[in-house]
């Protein structure tokens, strides 16, 4: 049996064939308009996020505490107690670390009875200028006798009612007593001087004591601060000097953002300015800020911090101080902020100082 199969041409006609062609050329034509659209709106978009406006400077940096290396003062001794570890928080005058104090009370003690010695002097000598104005009492009474003795004695002589040698007499019983005043009031000159020199003595010790008692209070090292021990440079038993860190303690209530500026910016910036700092960490949360510090010094730019400007050129470190009470910010972490500039006086710019308006 034959079978006869009829095969239908595919091409189409070519009228239709032109209006396909030209469907897609619109169709391409359309689509290229709207991503030229699109893309120039994301490109408007990038720019004005990333370009403030001329009035303001946007900086880039990281965050960083103010950190303190807290060390023993005046004591060299074995340390006995280290309650803390790195990474844990401690209040301020919360105890850090403790050494062997035995040497400093043993020589709190033997100052604080050298004050009990000066006093015991100073009350002898308060007593021998008692004892010595009693004598110079009884030397005043006995030369007031001697004296009128002595006068009753030449009143006699002179009308020959007794002789030479009992006037002679009287008279050197004056000058004995008279003697014997002088000698005792200079006594008590001597007796009034010890007693300035017990109660000057007891001064001194006093200050010592009180010095050996500071030192003391050395021998126990507490937080000048609140904040986080970032590191600890030592360990229990190890005997530490004077001035050797024993931990360093970061600040999170005060931190500040190193950033850099272009020199082309430097005059339009001063201290205390207001900065507003964002991170990534925190989208949307500003934290107010100012500067507390432009360097004088030009230097590369680090390649550790990125700036909205060419790497190669040289920039001004500045420090921008935030409070942070809620401990939001940590060390280390990547900042911006945003500096409200005000205009340069073109009448100072001539002598390199220009004067900033607002």
């Amino acid at each position: 049996m034959n079978v006869q199969t009829t095969v239908q041409d595919a091409t189409p006609a070519p009228g239709n064939q032109v209006a396909q062609r030209s469907f897609k050329g619109r169709a391409l034509l359309i689509a290229a308009l709207i991503g030229a659209v699109a893309g120039a709106a994301i490109w408007a978009w990038q720019t004005l996020r990333g370009a403030p406006p001329s009035n303001q400077l946007m900086v880039s940096g990281n965050i960083e505490a103010h950190l303190s290396l807290v060390s023993f003062k005046d004591v060299s001794s074995r340390i006995v107690e280290l309650p803390f570890d790195e990474g844990q928080w401690v209040e301020q005058g919360q105890l850090l670390a403790r050494v062997d104090d035995s040497n400093y009370r043993q020589q709190a003690a033997v100052d604080e009875a050298a004050v009990q010695v000066q006093q015991q002097q100073l009350a002898s000598a308060r007593q021998n200028l008692v004892a010595a104005q009693n004598t110079v009492a009884n030397d005043q009474a006995d030369f007031a006798q001697k004296n009128t003795d002595y006068q009753r004695f030449q009143q006699l002589w002179a009308e020959n009612a007794t002789s030479a040698q009992s006037r002679d007499q009287a008279e050197t019983a004056m000058k004995q007593s008279a003697a014997a005043l002088k000698r005792d009031q200079a006594m008590v000159g001597v007796a009034e001087k010890n007693i300035a020199t017990s109660v000057a003595n007891i001064k001194n010790a006093d200050e010592t004591l009180r010095l050996a008692n500071i030192t003391l209070g050395y021998t126990v090292l507490r937080a000048p601060f609140s904040g986080v021990i970032v590191e600890r440079q030592t360990e229990l038993g190890e005997v530490m000097q004077p001035g050797t860190p024993v931990v360093t303690l970061a600040d999170l209530d005060h931190v500040w953002l190193r950033a850099y500026v272009s020199e082309t910016e430097l005059g339009r910036i001063r201290w205390g300015q207001a900065a507003t700092v964002t991170t990534d960490t925190f989208p949307g949360k500003k934290y107010p800020g100012r500067i507390s510090f432009i360097s004088s010094n030009a230097e590369f730019t680090p390649k550790s911090v990125e700036t909205h400007q060419e790497r190669v050129t040289l920039v001004y470190r500045i420090k921008i101080d935030i409070e942070n009470p809620n401990h939001e910010l940590k060390p280390g972490m990547p900042a911006d902020a945003i500096i409200e500039l005000g205009r340069v006086n073109p009448q100072r710019a001539s002598d390199g100082q220009p004067i900033i308006r607002h």
